[in-house]
């Protein structure tokens, strides 16, 4: 488990200082209001920023089911929290299609320009990002089928390898923001 040092040490200057000025004021020393509220307010903010960031070890990836529509091929992918503490995804996974030795099939996805909010995962609970291609090489040609899919989780500079055959077609390659409705 990652343990943010500077965050702690953020938190305890925070308390030792509103200790201090507590104690300054009880001695009868005058401090500086500004430098107490300061103080209070930074230990206050910090403590209702909400679940930490979900780290690539707290996540089970997985594909849901692949649907075609309008000449489009969509495939969701599934991202579990198998931590034991609430964890949060936030924005647009990074996604490209491996072969079977592990090399990258043409340029990874794009991201659809969908706008995002933050996603809290309770532990077993799942969220999802959508990935798209054309059903068919309408408008260009298909690339080689790819045996696995590279999927890197918002925020994170870890990937996960799924196994996944997925080809892309026409130059159309794009992924969605981390959601619960399943959208694009």
């Amino acid at each position: 488990m990652f343990l943010n040092t500077r965050l702690l040490s953020r938190r305890g200057l925070a308390a030792g200082l509103t200790a201090a000025a507590a104690a300054l004021a009880t001695a009868g020393v005058a401090w500086g209001a500004t430098t107490a509220t300061s103080a209070t307010t930074a230990t206050t903010t910090r403590a209702s920023a909400g679940p930490r960031t979900c780290a690539s070890n707290d996540l089970y990836l997985s594909m849901g089911r692949k649907e075609g529509a309008a000449g489009s091929l969509y495939w969701s992918i599934q991202f579990t929290n198998t931590s034991t503490t609430k964890c949060a995804l936030r924005g647009y996974p990074g996604v490209s299609a491996l072969d079977t030795a592990h090399r990258q099939i043409g340029p990874a996805a794009t991201r659809t320009g969908r706008s995002y909010s933050t996603v809290t995962l309770a532990p077993g609970h799942s969220a999802s990002a959508v990935i798209r291609t054309t059903n068919g090489p309408v408008g260009g040609p298909c690339l080689t089928t790819g045996s696995y899919l590279r999927i890197y989780p918002p925020a994170s500079h870890s990937a996960t390898l799924v196994p996944a055959r997925w080809q892309t077609c026409s130059h159309t390659f794009q992924v969605g923001p981390i959601n619960t409705e399943g959208a694009i």
